[in-house]
């Protein structure tokens, strides 16, 4: 038997449309996966808005992971506004069809590299803990929880943690 998907490859997103699959896809998949609404969607749209005014200049960047030449997951690195020597892990996804086939893994990858030869010296990243398969992603890559807090987003109670991987 053929397997369904034979091709990963990822590519900077520049491409038109690209960043704009990145918030429509964010703002679908949550919603039927977890029934967040148009609030976590502004969220991802304003975090897009912010990289498309300063898109790649070397220390930030964005992929999207084509499977057989389809759009199925990005990732974005961008400076932390508040530290200089830190990159941001920013909207990680992978769609429904691509998850097993090793591509969240082969973001992050991508993602440290950048961030490593970029000079940066740690890298954080903001989730809730109810994203247990990113989570685990995190953690394999590295990273380790540096704190957590409750709170209300989207409409329900959450585990808001950050996570830090030193380079």
């Amino acid at each position: 038997m053929t397997p369904k998907y034979q091709t990963v490859v990822l590519r900077f997103a520049d491409r038109p449309g690209d960043l704009g699959w990145i918030v429509k896809t964010h703002g679908e998949s949550y919603a039927q996966q977890l029934s967040w609404g148009i609030e976590f969607e502004g969220m991802v749209a304003r975090i897009v808005g912010a990289y498309a005014e300063h898109p790649d200049d070397g220390r930030r960047a964005a992929w999207i992971a084509e499977v057989d030449g389809e759009r199925a997951g990005c990732i974005m690195l961008v400076p932390d506004d508040d530290d200089e020597r830190t990159a941001k892990l920013r909207v990680l996804l992978v769609a429904p069809c691509a998850r097993g086939l090793g591509v969240g893994s082969r973001l992050i990858d991508e993602h440290l590299r950048l961030a490593r030869a970029a000079g940066y010296h740690r890298v954080s990243l903001w989730t809730l803990s109810t994203l247990a398969a990113a989570r685990r992603l995190y953690e394999r890559a590295g990273f380790e929880l540096a704190a957590e807090s409750s709170g209300r987003l989207f409409g329900r109670d959450h585990v808001e943690q950050t996570w830090v991987l030193e380079l």
